[in-house]
């Protein structure tokens, strides 16, 4: 299954990198319609470990996917990857509601 993700929430604490900040992530299966929303180590971990997949789409409709990654003290998080280059396209999404 592969899902866009379309919004993010924060949890608004300190953090040792602005991804790891992310708390929720908003997300809809364009094939089927089915929408939700994971907490970040949910999608982090049905990626990492169940091999889902995951993209954003910008304004533009360029597409980047979303993978794993893992602080150096541990935690895990999820950013998005375009043309071999980690990018930051999750922080620019909105703010779920």
């Amino acid at each position: 299954m592969t899902v866009r993700i379309t919004c993010i929430n924060k949890d608004g604490g300190n953090h040792e990198n602005p991804h790891a900040a992310i708390s929720h992530l908003g997300w809809i299966n364009e094939g089927t319609g089915k929408s939700g929303k994971s907490t970040r180590l949910e999608m982090y971990d049905w990626i990492k470990n169940r091999k889902g997949q995951a993209f954003v789409r910008d304004a533009n409709g360029n597409t980047a996917r979303v993978g794993t990654a893992e602080t150096a003290r541990g935690t895990k998080y999820v950013r998005t990857y375009r043309d071999n280059t980690w990018t930051d396209n999750l922080l620019a999404l909105p703010e779920c509601r």
